[in-house]
């Protein structure tokens, strides 16, 4: 996979776009205003990896509040605006990293400019956020409804509006619900423009099936090169979002974080209880930020060369286990030791 190459942005310091990784970013479901709750919810999701921060805007309230909100917390802060150009000032004057906003939508070509001035004297990127959900009505009316061609024409339109105003520093994002339909409007953008791409399956749904259509969505588009920051949408707590996310990367190799968990299906010739050996793994390892590949194998046929190809590992047989570290067996272990010896070598890694 070669990643398509976009221009840079930065978005505090964080790079996205050029030869910069694919991000990580969440959005907090906290009440802003609230900004206890809102910097405890932020400071969880940087500490499993969340790279970028987002946080909703909805009234002057909680634009105060990003001032307090920015300088308690260690990542990038980005304010979702809509409509209200004055937002978009006042979260700019409290110091935020990036806005989310659409240009069109925002009050008319003067207001756009004073946006647009503030945040160039700040250089904070602007990214804009096409959703089918909220196509323009003259745009439906004139592709017959939400096409792919009306995303990507309400994108240029939207980014014309800055490029008039030579502001380059601009992310931009084609989400919908619809997966082939997210899929075309991105493929059909990155023909045309150069900016970084923001990707994602808006209102995925909840955390089953909507990390199942993220996980379509945004790994069909990185495989592609499509894409330098994502962000998984899930009904639930956004710690979710960030687990999801790190396992796409790591699915497709563009980034490593955190243990990859290699577990067999189990069959008819599993001797122990791999399945829930596999689960203890998982829950107990959710918080190791160390790379690391873990191999929990339930029998002879495939066990032993997966478990070896991992930095550690077990291999199941009748009632007891075999514990691998580097490709090398260290030891055999009854059943009901595997799970606690597994530990104990991975921690020692």
């Amino acid at each position: 996979m070669r990643k398509k190459q976009t221009r840079p942005v930065m978005v505090g310091s964080v790079q996205i776009g050029g030869d910069a990784p694919v991000i990580v970013q969440s959005m907090t479901n906290t009440d802003t205003r609230d900004t206890g709750a809102t910097i405890a919810q932020i400071d969880e999701l940087s500490q499993i990896g969340c790279e970028i921060v987002r946080v909703a805007v909805p009234d002057g309230e909680a634009a105060e509040a990003l001032t307090t909100i920015k300088k308690s917390i260690a990542i990038p802060l980005i304010a979702d605006i809509h409509f209200d150009y004055r937002l978009a000032l006042a979260a700019l004057r409290a110091g935020i990293d990036g806005l989310r906003i659409n240009p069109g939508n925002i009050g008319g070509t003067a207001k756009v400019q004073e946006v647009v001035a503030a945040a160039r004297e700040r250089r904070v990127p602007i990214r804009i956020g096409v959703n089918a959900g909220s196509l323009e009505k003259e745009l439906l009316k004139k592709h017959g409804g939400v096409t792919a061609a009306a995303m990507v024409e309400s994108a240029l339109n939207h980014i014309k509006l800055l490029e008039d105003l030579n502001y380059p520093e601009i992310k931009v994002s084609l989400k919908a619900s619809n997966i082939p339909l997210m899929l075309e409007a991105y493929r059909r953008l990155t023909d045309v423009v150069d900016y970084p791409m923001h990707v994602g399956v808006t209102e995925a749904g909840t955390i089953k099936g909507g990390t199942i259509k993220s996980a379509v969505g945004i790994g069909a588009l990185l495989a592609e090169g499509i894409g330098d920051t994502i962000r998984v949408s899930l009904t639930g707590h956004p710690r979710h979002e960030i687990s999801v996310a790190w396992d796409i990367l790591k699915a497709l190799n563009l980034r490593k974080r955190g243990v990859e968990l290699i577990s067999c299906p189990t069959c008819g010739r599993t001797q122990i209880n791999l399945i829930k050996i596999a689960e203890e793994v998982e829950e107990r390892l959710a918080k190791v930020d160390k790379p690391i590949k873990v191999a929990v194998m339930g029998c002879a046929v495939n066990g032993p060369g997966e478990a070896r190809e991992a930095d550690v590992g077990i291999a199941g047989g009748k009632g007891v286990g075999l514990i691998f570290r580097k490709g090398e067996i260290i030891r055999q272990v009854p059943e009901e030791r595997l799970l606690e010896e597994l530990l104990k070598e991975i921690e020692e890694l």
